[in-house]
């Protein structure tokens, strides 16, 4: 049969050990996951960023929550995947019609992707 000592050593050092762990969740590095939404397409020209561009430009608008999460956003890159296809668009303007994850590419560079005629379809994007 277990001593009193033994049971008050026992539990004064479980009760030592627990308050030495951390309290809360445990951190971690987690690597940027894409972003899901819809991808149309409009014609650029004088943009939210200081920057004129026309339809051949490979250039990108984000949702406004998109913009206002990434305000140094202006000339960096954006990677889009769909059905299997990849294409990059430099980000130039803001999209005010667009949902938080969504974008509005270039016609040209909608084209890489899909044809003008579906209007609206579901990519993910990253950023590069």
């Amino acid at each position: 049969m277990p001593s009193f000592t033994n049971i008050v050593m026992t539990t004064l050092c479980a009760a030592g050990l627990a308050a030495a762990l951390p309290v809360g969740k445990p951190t971690a590095v987690v690597a940027p996951r894409d972003s899901v939404g819809d991808m149309t397409y409009y014609n650029p020209g004088l943009g939210s960023c200081g920057r004129h561009n026309s339809d051949g430009d490979a250039v990108v608008a984000l949702s406004p929550s998109q913009y206002a999460d990434h305000p140094d956003a202006c000339g960096k890159n954006i990677v889009i995947n769909y059905g299997g296809k990849t294409a990059t668009a430099t980000v130039v303007d803001k999209c005010p019609g667009c949902s938080p994850m969504s974008i509005d590419v270039s016609p040209s560079l909608f084209q890489k992707l899909e044809s003008l005629d579906a209007g609206r379809v579901e990519v993910d994007w990253h950023w590069e």
